[in-house]
Formats: C-alpha cells, sequence, structure tokens
C-alpha cells in the first residue's frame, strides 16, 4: 500500500462529516466508514451479536435480532462502564473489518483511502496508521441544531451526546485541515472539500454533487 495516501475524517455530530466522506468519494476515495462497520456488526445475525446478548442480556436485543440502540444509547451515556463493554466488543470487530476493506481498496487503484472515524481523536492507536487527519467543523449551535432537526432527540439528549463526545478545541488541536462548515450550501462544501483535496491526492475536478 506503498504510496496510497491515508486520511482520517472525523468531526462532532452534526458537523457533516457524512457529507465530506461523499464528496471525497466523488474525488476518487475510497471510504472506509467505521460507523457503517459497527451498524453491520449490530444488526441481525452481526458479528458481535452473541457478545452483546452475552454481555448485557436479552433486554439489549430488539426483536429482529438486532441490538436494541436506543436502550443502548441511554446505557451507554449513563455508564461509562457499560460504554466500555461494549466499546471492547465493538472494537476489535472494526479493526479487523477495517483492515479488510483497506486491503480490497488498495487492490481497486484508489487515490485515497478515507477512514471516516466518529472517535478517531478519542483513539489512541487510530492517528499513527494516518497521514493526515481532516476535521469537519461547525459551531456547538449549528451541531445542536442540526440533530435535532434529524432525529426525535430532544436539545438535552443532543447536548449530553456531544458532552460524551471528544472537545471541539481538541479535535481542532488534532486536525492537519479544517473545513468549517456552518452557513455553507451543499454547493459551498463541495467547493471546499475541491480545494482541499488536492493536499491529499486525490482529483480536483468539479463535484457533481446534486443538492437534496
Amino acid at each position: 500500500m506503498q504510496g496510497l495516501v491515508r486520511l482520517g475524517l472525523t468531526g462532532g455530530i452534526g458537523s457533516g462529516k457524512s457529507t465530506v466522506a461523499q464528496l471525497l468519494a466523488e474525488l476518487g476515495a475510497a471510504v472506509v466508514d467505521a460507523d457503517a462497520i459497527a451498524r453491520e456488526l449490530t444488526a441481525p445475525g452481526g458479528l458481535a451479536m452473541p457478545l452483546i446478548a452475552a454481555t448485557f442480556g436479552p433486554d439489549f436485543i430488539a426483536p429482529s435480532g438486532a441490538m436494541d440502540r436506543e436502550k443502548m444509547r441511554v446505557l451507554a451515556y449513563a455508564d461509562a462502564g457499560a460504554r466500555q463493554r461494549l466499546e471492547a466488543i465493538i472494537h476489535p470487530l472494526v479493526r479487523q473489518e477495517t483492515q479488510r476493506q483497506t486491503l480490497q481498496a488498495a487492490g481497486h487503484g484508489h487515490a485515497g483511502i478515507v477512514f471516516d472515524v466518529p472517535l478517531l481523536v478519542e483513539s489512541a492507536t487510530w492517528r499513527e496508521h494516518l497521514d493526515w487527519v481532516l476535521v469537519v467543523d461547525c459551531t456547538l449551535a449549528t451541531q445542536i441544531s442540526r440533530v435535532m432537526a434529524r432525529s426525535a432527540l430532544t436539545r438535552a439528549e443532543v447536548e449530553k451526546i456531544i458532552a460524551a463526545q471528544s472537545s471541539r478545541a481538541r479535535r481542532l488541536a488534532a486536525a492537519d485541515a479544517v473545513i468549517f462548515n456552518d452557513g455553507l450550501t451543499l454547493l459551498d462544501l463541495a467547493d471546499e472539500v475541491n480545494q482541499i483535496s488536492h493536499h491529499f491526492g486525490l482529483s480536483s475536478q468539479p463535484l457533481s454533487f446534486n443538492q437534496k
């Protein structure tokens, strides 16, 4: 994988990180989405489900056989020990699947790999595997309004989630580059990604991103 650019992408909830990942994919990067991997692991039949059932009991398993994400979210944010037990189950499996997807991307001639990792800054090991870190940033007020608009969470619930994540200052301190995604249209954001992409060995051709 020599010469393949490894870009870590992170940002707080509601920052627009997933949209930036989509734009980078349009520029030729392979995207390895840690959250998507975790969702697959906790879906019906997911590799993490037997250990989750054994550790937390049947109350945390939905009728479909998936992890009950809402119950687990409430528990994890109320009980740090429970969150650590859950992470001890999921994180090794995420790393295993990440490695598999990385090798697959390297074999398909991608210009770079974007690792979309919400907890990149909190991790003790991610940074050493990356060439660059790109942080998608916005104000606290914007985070709260975006998450409330797209979910059924209350302001207090969103604020609790944000408080459990790495601080904005800590993310910015870890960044090699920052996109300030506040007050931007989707086309503005696409332009920001275009301008910054040459640092990561990606195409600087105009994106064909469609506003929705």
